[in-house]
């Protein structure tokens, strides 16, 4: 059972001068030679990439799409024709968002977030830039701290909208949020906070999410930036558990909560010390 526009591990049945023949069952799929990994042979297992060619066959590929069946992803257009925009995903083909998948007409040079999708009359790869469609916050099973993938949808008053797992949407709100971020950035979050329909102001099942692990892992990412500041700073910080917790994430961009977790533990592993004037970076 083969997957066009997944990733399939399909066995070498044959080699020709034009590249290897992949068992599908059938009469077998193409791996063109440029993209054949060195010493590959028959009865090896090869990973590819499943999608149809400019002639449209079924042909696999070693190269790495930014996107697969399913993701939704921000490209570049690269053409355009009558029929619609040709957008830049990563192989030798691009893909094709037919008019009727645009929202307001892309112009060449334009980054869109679009959706990948099998077009059930062709068979073929397409992408779409109406994706509302392909998201609902009905039948959520994910719960609060699950590890989820996080693509930015759109700014609001409060934060951003993100697609969750190319499924569902949240939001990312400002107060978590660290560093600058765009519509199509894709990172790894964590579920935050459910709020069902019945309790939720809009009606609908609303999920607030945060970027990085959850719980005490986040701290991780947080020790490294606070001892490289202070390497940065000739070993000293004037920041401590009674510093404006607007001061802390102004220099530090973390919450206080976050902050106060991570000196601590770098506390407890004697990597600094906590003083009145601030921390103390300890020298090995």
């Amino acid at each position: 059972m083969i997957h066009v526009g997944e990733y399939n591990t399909l066995r070498v049945k044959k080699e020709l001068g034009f590249g290897l023949i992949l068992d599908d069952g059938k009469e077998g799929i193409l791996l063109p030679k440029r993209f054949v990994p060195r010493g590959a042979r028959p009865g090896d297992e090869l990973t590819v990439f499943l999608y149809h060619d400019g002639e449209d066959r079924l042909i696999a590929t070693t190269q790495q799409p930014k996107g697969i069946l399913g993701d939704i992803v921000l490209l570049r257009v690269v053409s355009l024709t009558p029929q619609g925009a040709f957008l830049d995903w990563g192989l030798m083909k691009d893909i094709f968002v037919p008019k009727s998948k645009q929202l307001s007409g892309m112009r060449l040079g334009g980054d869109y977030l679009v959706k990948i999708y099998l077009d059930e009359k062709t068979g073929r790869l397409a992408a779409t830039e109406k994706i509302e469609p392909f998201l609902s916050n009905k039948d959520i099973t994910l719960q609060e701290k699950d590890q989820v993938d996080l693509t930015v949808y759109r700014r609001t008053d409060i934060g951003y909208v993100v697609i969750i797992n190319n499924r569902h949407t949240g939001v990312l709100h400002f107060n978590e949020v660290f560093h600058e971020i765009k519509p199509g950035d894709r990172f790894p979050g964590f579920i935050k906070n459910i709020v069902l329909p019945d309790r939720s102001a809009s009606g609908e099942t609303e999920i607030d999410v945060v970027a990085g692990k959850p719980g005490y892992e986040k701290t991780e990412d947080a020790a490294e930036k606070i001892l490289r500041l202070l390497h940065e700073n000739k070993g000293h910080l004037p920041y401590h558990d009674k510093s404006d917790p607007e001061a802390i994430y102004s220099f530090f961009g973390m919450s206080k909560k976050t902050f106060k977790m991570t000196t601590g533990r770098l506390y407890k592993e004697k990597k600094i010390l906590i003083t009145d004037s601030g921390l103390e970076l300890v020298r090995s």
